[in-house]
């Protein structure tokens, strides 16, 4: 009977439901792949969403933490700055209590003398002649030049 079947039909008949299940095969296929792609890429969109959504939210923190971070990288700085300046005001104080520092120290800043010493004070001349080309150096006493610049701030 199955020859009778086969029989039956004929072979344009048989070759065109033929290519009607494999069109209604490939056309199912292509629906499957179109279907994944599309969820694929819907996924993907979502994912990508996400993604965006959370640099967005953790941008401003992230920011704000990196500038916290070189404000306290800065402090620290400051601060060691700070103990190291200490430590240099304790070593002068602990040397200012030493007589003989305070006498160098006098000599060398103040030009004072020890009693029955005499003091000399050697002006260079090239010196003394850079000064007077100076602006405002006019080889006068300091108070006169500044007694002129009272009275020339009076005028108008």
């Amino acid at each position: 009977m199955a020859g009778k079947n086969r029989d039956r039909f004929s072979t344009a008949t048989r070759l065109r439901l033929l290519g009607e299940q494999t069109a209604a095969r490939v056309y199912r296929s292509q629906n499957r792949r179109q279907a994944r792609r599309s969820r694929l890429t819907g996924r993907a969109a979502f994912l990508a969403l996400i993604v965006c959504s959370l640099v967005v939210a953790l941008a401003y923190p992230m920011r704000q933490y990196i500038s916290q971070r070189d404000q306290i990288a800065e402090q620290e700085r400051l601060s060691q700055e700070a103990r190291q300046r200490t430590e240099e005001l304790r070593d002068e104080k602990a040397r200012l209590k030493d007589d003989a520092y305070i006498r160098r120290l006098a000599r060398q800043h103040l030009h004072y003398v020890m009693p029955g010493e005499t003091a000399y004070t050697v002006v260079d001349p090239d010196a003394a002649e850079v000064r007077r080309g100076e602006p405002g150096a006019t080889g006068r006493p300091w108070h006169s030049n500044l007694w002129d610049g009272v009275d020339s701030a009076d005028r108008e």
